[in-house]
């Protein structure tokens, strides 16, 4: 150490912390061999207290302001060191600057679901996570309680013990509110403002309080949100019988529009079975139970009668006709051998010089004569 070294050594300190890291909450004053010169100034800046210790008993608490450290200004100090009629010659003592700043950047969350007992859906397990703000309310709680000796005591060191604390209340809070699942979302708030007064008072003994609690999600296990996902899709596709017919139709569409995707063959097969799929879809649903058969509003056929005839003139069906009114038809050239006739107990359509009873109501036309010799 050169002259002037030693020439500055006899001035004035100045004892300060100037916080950089963000997550510091307790920073010791490296001063070597802990000697702090009699009239040093002490510099406590806002978001900061600073405690002076002597040979690791806690005296004197310095909230924000400067201050000149001597007899008038350590009165605890002085009582401990017995200085009376003040002092001139440096002294020993451990000056520990305490950050009581938000510190905002902690963050919470359950490793392990959370099971508990569901209105709706039974037993469920939940998982949460969010963040909260911490801050120091008694400096001398928490060096007492958690730092100790420790020369620098980061957030880092602590985050696992709170955790520890929050998850151990969040089970707690989500049963006590008694609110079923899906309303969990919409009362994250007052459970989270319910959680950082209880966590506050529980760490009380520390010097610690929790003025901010964040809840930011609470959510199923991903099993079971995949199964809640498909029966919220079922509510929301309404009438699945419509929905089967529009997804059959759709399919159909589209094997139409890609018709070499996947080779003709396999798309013909496709076709064939979307098409199946589609007419199972679209027949009518069952009857639950059979109504009763409406009223006839015209009188039984009378007993011998012949049932009548159904004609497809036009492409319109004309009926019914009785049997007695089709030869004037024929005749007028309307009813044809050709044309499609039914009658009830046919199993289709047929042609009516196909049809037995029908036949003789058309001329026999000879056949061709055959080529002179």
């Amino acid at each position: 150490m050169g002259f002037m070294d030693k020439v500055r050594g006899q001035f004035i300190d100045i004892v300060e912390f100037l916080d950089d890291s963000r997550d510091t909450i307790v920073w010791r004053f490296p001063r070597q061999g802990n000697e702090i010169k009699n009239g040093a100034q002490l510099v406590v800046r806002e978001g900061q207290v600073a405690v002076l210790v002597d040979e690791g008993q806690l005296a004197d608490v310095y909230t924000p302001g400067t201050y000149t450290l001597d007899t008038q200004n350590m009165p605890i100090l002085s009582d401990l060191k017995g200085w009376k009629y003040g002092f001139n010659s440096p002294f020993k003592v451990e000056v520990y600057f305490v950050g009581t700043r938000l510190y905002t950047d902690m963050k919470w969350g359950t490793q392990n679901p959370v099971t508990l007992r569901d209105p709706e859906f039974g037993i469920v397990r939940l998982r949460a996570f969010g963040a909260y703000a911490l801050q120091v309310t008694d400096a001398s709680k928490l060096l007492r309680a958690l730092v100790g000796t420790d020369p620098q005591f980061r957030t880092e060191e602590v985050a696992e013990f709170l955790r520890q604390n929050i998850v151990g209340q969040v089970g707690t809070a989500l049963a006590n509110s008694k609110l079923p699942m899906l309303d969990l979302a919409a009362n994250q708030q007052t459970i989270a403002a319910t959680l950082a007064g209880t966590l506050t008072t529980s760490l009380a003994d520390m010097g610690i309080s929790i003025p901010r609690f964040v809840i930011e999600n609470i959510s199923l296990p991903p099993e079971v949100e995949a199964v809640l996902d498909k029966r919220t899709s079922m509510g929301v596709m309404g009438d699945l019988d419509q929905y089967a017919k529009y997804q059959a139709a759709t399919a159909i569409g589209d094997a139409a529009n890609n018709p070499g995707g996947a080779g003709e063959g396999m798309g013909l097969g496709m076709g064939m079975a979307m098409g199946q799929q589609m007419a199972n879809a679209m027949a009518p649903k069952p009857a639950q139970a059979a109504a009763p058969a409406a009223p006839s509003t015209s009188p039984p056929p009378i007993p011998g009668a012949a049932a009548p005839w159904f004609l497809a003139l036009g492409g319109q069906q004309v009926g019914p006709v009785a049997l007695a009114e089709l030869p004037p038809r024929v005749a007028a050239g309307e009813l044809k051998p050709d044309t499609l006739v039914w009658q009830q107990g046919m199993a289709a359509w047929t042609a009516a010089a196909e049809v037995p009873e029908l036949a003789g109501l058309f001329p026999a036309v000879p056949p061709p004569m055959p080529p002179s010799a």
